[in-house]
């Protein structure tokens, strides 16, 4: 490859004396992508969608889902990296910025050999500023395996998603987006990482991520938790416009997970304002799509982000959610739950993205075959409040 200035380079944006063709680190795990959620109020359907750059191993990659009754419609599209950085755009997949911050596209070209696969034309308008979560940073075995810094946003959609032979209008007033970008270094399969990733095994994942939009306000919250409880990332955040951001206090969860599983149907977040005044943010689940299907987040075993698949690699599938115990390795994962909120007299929708592997103490979970207890009723809580 020919090592001259790109188009970026044009532009008072640096921020190493490198070109902007590369990142400041050597790192093979640096990653810079995002990722827009747009779900129906009544909890009929969810839509998952993002877009990857990985430029130290030359990839860009993107996928959309949509999680339609029990099937899960996928399409997924990688290639290699080019200078044009402002072309985001993978297969039939393009995300494009219209006005930064401010409204973005979403769209996926329809196959021509499947007219009733996944396709959709969607306009992402901004109803709040975008905030920052906090500066986000992982260590195993001495070695820093995750940096990235991220920033979250509500809003609305408009537009039309076909799938599955259905045409579903998308409206501001019955469905809600939400989206988020983030960059750093994050770690991708296919590296060894030696005796500290051998020796020095997570013995368990907590993480909760929930940005939620009211009419008036946005609400971000945020927690991740080891096995014994410490928490390494914490925020929560109330966002209007106009104004100052309102932190409220640290957040605490009572989960209650559905009966032989990790996967809740219902949860309240603890919050407090600055006045000390508790407030309740109540999530009702309304819909799921896990991310270890179709969207290529760990621990997927068809495709993960950043994996080469060779120039102009395009998938479409349709999987069947009907049984969970088709796809085991999926409730090891991340899901983003559809949900339903509640707080302060006010009802909002958004997203309750939920993982918890491996033992948790907090919660009562021993390992990375516990889970919640056949018919109970308590909730369980990741800060030991029941």
């Amino acid at each position: 490859m020919t090592d001259r200035p790109i188009a970026l380079d044009e532009y008072p944006v640096h921020q190493v004396p490198l070109s902007m063709r590369y990142v400041a680190t050597g790192d093979r795990n640096a990653y810079d992508r995002c990722i827009f959620h747009v779900l129906d109020h009544s909890g009929r359907a969810l839509l998952v969608a993002g877009l990857g750059v990985y430029p130290n191993t030359g990839v860009i990659d993107a996928y959309a889902t949509l999680r339609l009754g029990d099937r899960l419609h996928a399409v997924r599209a990688s290639d290699a990296l080019t200078d044009d950085r402002l072309a985001l755009t993978v297969g039939p997949l393009t995300i494009t910025v219209d006005r930064p911050l401010e409204r973005l596209r979403l769209h996926c070209a329809a196959d021509p050999a499947d007219p009733g696969g996944l396709s959709c034309d969607l306009v992402w308008h901004a109803a709040f500023p975008a905030v920052w979560e906090p500066h986000h940073t992982q260590y195993r075995g001495g070695r820093l395996v995750l940096e990235g810094r991220r920033f979250v946003q509500a809003g609305t959609c408009t537009g039309i998603i076909h799938a599955g032979g259905e045409r579903l209008t998308v409206t501001a007033g019955e469905w809600t987006g939400t989206r988020d970008r983030s960059w750093g270094v994050r770690p991708m399969p296919g590296e060894d990482g030696g005796r500290a990733a051998e020796e020095a095994r997570p013995e368990g994942f907590h993480w909760i991520w929930c940005p939620v939009r009211f009419d008036d306000r946005f609400v971000m919250v945020v927690v991740q938790e080891d096995a014994d409880g410490h928490r390494t990332l914490n925020e929560a955040l109330l966002v209007r416009n106009g104004t100052h951001d309102v932190q409220l206090g640290w957040p605490h969860a009572d989960i209650t997970y559905r009966p032989g599983t990790r996967h809740p149907e219902r949860a309240v977040l603890h919050l407090t304002d600055p006045s000390r005044k508790p407030l309740e943010l109540a999530a009702e689940i309304l819909t799921s799509s896990p991310l270890a299907v179709g969207a290529g987040y760990p621990p997927a075993d068809d495709w993960q982000h950043g994996t080469w698949r060779g120039r102009g690699w395009t998938d479409r599938r349709t999987y069947d959610l009907a049984d969970p115990a088709a796809r085991p390795r999926a409730a090891y994962g991340v899901t983003d739950h559809a949900a339903r909120f509640t707080l302060d007299g006010r009802t909002g929708y958004g997203i309750f993205e939920h993982g918890s592997s491996g033992r948790h103490d907090p919660s009562g979970f021993t390992g990375y075959a516990d889970v919640a207890p056949a018919r109970s009723e308590t909730p369980v809580s990741p800060e030991g409040r029941s």
